[in-house]
């Protein structure tokens, strides 16, 4: 095998997204197997995980996270996040968010975060190539990156990591969620590199005085799928612990694509005269099998069929994290420190052999900050300013390489926001940001395209304002530049061997208006992000293609949001996006990008009676898009539009609570991902129906 495709096998292992290269014009047995390489935009098979039963090192984290100060108020409110990475004083709540609640969860019947995301939220969700549940998030239409465009954060700690992976919503109990923010648009001055499409908050609950609670949930479903899960809380005063644990299995609607999960998440929690304090544990075991992809004709003749029925892979992941929060005068400070450890494994079957690799990444981030928050004869102003500080290494050990990559980042910004009195509550809000990148590659073996060493300094900055226009009516506008560096996987594989990609700047303005009045809210959007040096895979570079930087782009669309309890026991909430995305200048001027649906429509219904009884139906309808290798639209096809539906009806009784589901209600056949014209297609699932119990205590 030569060295070129030896490379692309084995950068397909990766922990992450990593699209293949489909050739249409190579044999089909050649075709049928061709795995893909690292940072390119196609065919990923991208690892992951591995089960475990978690036993030891869950004993391991139980004692630490009992023995050792952990998180959180043993009071509890509900806290909100604000635009500023505090908890919210409520009239600076984040402008033109979209919030889905922990009652929204509870009554859609989502089974993670990710599905929260996509159904109730409605924000685009692609296919996870792996048959994982971490579907790829996309705020704005960023096509097959656009995980790398939104920035996801858990209880201030960010998820993104330097790498082509998503992040890894799954392992997140989503009976402990408290609420999620979506924050469409440019957020770089407070959350850094990749915050262009926007950032989703995921906010955890916090035990009150004295709660003792807890509860216990079990599924069954087709597919061979089922699920147990448990989470208990006990709090007293000034203290608290909690632990949640959960397996989870599923042979998915694909051959070969069977998934397994098991997790333990844990922390303490307490007050003392210097702040509260919190230390969490987050563990998880994954193993997936791989499906591969499919060309249109294998798609329509039997899109449950597999070509690689011997790929599978592992990833076992721990987070641990320690929080302190302390509030002095006007003054409140913060602070979070984590450390996350993965080791990934992946083996491959193909006709030159058998291609195995394994992955050990390390990740530790500290973000500490501070507030002033202040009345000034009626003008409330808030003042932020902090520090976030990370390093990230990877070490690869596989035949095609052993890379060795490190990413150290520091990052300083400021930000102020002013709220004056009076009947129009104008808001204004200003900040900026500077980051320092120092990444390092070295990959000992021939011909590596994977050693460098570069240096990039990156600038962010915003200005907002809002005014209540009319009762009930907000109007705001939004302007800002934000940036994306590219990450390991990316700068393995680019046109010119072991030569780094350029930051891919974003300039960013938004105009909006949201009316909010008794049971009617609604949320109205333009927006438009143009874009230079944005970092894409480019089938057409060199001879299979290659992470480059892509002549300028632009974004630019409309959106709108909206909830209205049209009677007491009735409600109805949707998002609606409507996006452009096109080149700006060069040789594909004009010409649309690929992996983006121009409208996406997700709605939802539910019924609330008082007896107990509940039921929520929701409805998305995805656009036709370009396939992913066809950036000079001369594909002859577009990658059909589709409509979902699905729903669940759950009954109390008691304690109990007992619910059916149905996703995708009506089979149908739909893909959300290929990445070549008319092939590299990954299957969505078909119809699949649920039994399920819980009971809270």
């Amino acid at each position: 095998m030569n060295h070129c495709l030896r490379r692309k096998v084995a950068r397909s292992v990766l922990p992450a997204r990593i699209p293949a290269r489909e050739v249409e014009a190579r044999p089909r047995r050649v075709r049928l197997l061709w795995i893909p390489a690292a940072g390119t935009q196609a065919d990923t098979l991208s690892i992951v995980l591995a089960m475990t039963f978690i036993t030891s090192r869950c004993a391991v984290a139980a004692a630490v996270a009992l023995c050792f100060a952990a998180a959180a108020q043993a009071q509890s409110n509900t806290v909100v996040i604000s635009g500023s990475r505090f908890a919210s004083d409520p009239s600076l709540l984040p402008i033109g968010a979209t919030t889905i609640t922990a009652a929204d969860i509870r009554r859609a019947g989502v089974s993670d975060v990710n599905q929260a995301i996509r159904k109730i939220g409605g924000v685009y969700g692609r296919q996870s190539l792996t048959g994982s549940p971490d579907f790829g998030l996309d705020l704005r239409g960023f096509g097959t990156n656009s995980d790398q465009n939104v920035v996801i954060v858990l209880d201030g700690v960010r998820l993104n990591e330097n790498e082509l992976s998503s992040a890894t919503l799954s392992t997140i109990p989503i009976d402990m969620v408290e609420r999620i923010d979506i924050m469409r648009g440019g957020a770089s001055v407070l959350y850094g590199e990749g915050a262009t499409g926007g950032v989703i908050q995921i906010t955890t609950k916090r035990p009150q005085a004295g709660e003792r609670s807890g509860n216990v949930f079990t599924e069954l479903g087709q597919f061979d799928s089922g699920e147990v899960r448990a989470s208990v809380v006990q709090a007293f005063d000034g203290f608290a612990i909690d632990a949640s644990a959960g397996h989870q299995r599923t042979d998915n609607y694909r051959d070969n694509n069977e998934f397994k999960q098991s997790r333990f998440n844990g922390g303490v929690q307490f007050n003392t005269g210097v702040g509260r304090f919190s230390l969490r544990a987050d563990i998880a075991r994954q193993d997936q099998r791989f499906a591969g992809s499919l060309t249109e004709a294998e798609f329509n003749a039997n899109p449950r069929q597999t070509l690689t029925p011997n790929d599978f892979g592992k990833l076992d992941s721990d987070r641990y994290t320690a929080a302190w929060e302390h509030k002095v005068g006007a003054f409140d400070l913060a602070a979070e420190l984590s450390h996350r450890k993965k080791e990934a494994e992946a083996t491959y079957f193909s006709p030159w052999g058998i291609s195995s690799s394994a992955y050990d990444t390390k990740q530790t981030q500290f973000s500490p900050r501070v507030r002033h928050l202040g009345q000034f004869d009626g003008l409330l102003n808030e003042l932020v300013a902090g520090f976030d500080f990370g390093r990230w290494n990877r070490v690869t050990s596989a035949s095609f390489s052993a890379a060795d990559a490190t990413q150290k980042s520091k990052a300083f910004y400021l930000r102020d926001e002013m709220k004056f009195s009076g009947p129009q509550q104008f808001r204004l809000a200003a900040g900026v940001r500077r980051e320092l990148f120092d990444k390092d590659s070295v990959d000992p073996v021939p011909f590596t395209t994977a050693t460098y060493s570069i240096k990039q300094a990156n600038n962010a900055w915003e200005v907002q304002g809002s005014m209540l226009a009319a009762p009930g009516l907000t109007a705001w506008a939004k302007v800002g530049q934000s940036y994306r560096v590219a990450n390991s996987d990316e700068n393995g594989f680019t046109p010119q061997a072991n030569k780094p990609l350029n930051t891919q700047t974003s300039h960013d303005a938004e105009l909006g208006l949201g009316y909010a009045q008794g049971a009617a809210k609604i949320d109205a959007r333009i927006f438009r992000h143009n874009l230079d040096n944005e970092i894409y895979y480019d089938p057409t570079a060199g001879m299979f293609g290659a992470n480059t930087n892509l002549a300028p782009t632009q974004r630019k669309g409309f959106e709108l949001d909206g909830s209205y309890r049209f009677a007491p026991e009735w409600q109805v909430q949707g998002h609606f996006q409507q996006v452009d995305a096109e080149f700006r200048s060069g040789p594909n001027e004009g010409r649309e990008l690929a992996l983006v649906p121009k409208n996406i429509l997700t709605v939802r219904l539910a019924w609330l009676p008082s007896d107990g009884q509940s039921a929520d139906i929701g409805v998305q309808r995805v656009g036709k898009q370009r396939y992913g290798s066809d950036f000079d639209n001369s594909c002859d096809a577009r990658m059909p539009a589709y409509t979902v539906v699905d729903g669940r009806y759950a009954r109390k009784f008691g304690q109990w609570e007992l619910a059916v589901t149905a996703l995708n209600m009506f089979d149908k056949e739909h893909f959300s991902q290929a990445f070549s014209c008319r092939a590299g297609i990954y299957p969505n699932s078909g119809r699949q129906l649920k039994v399920s119990a819980r009971y809270d205590f």
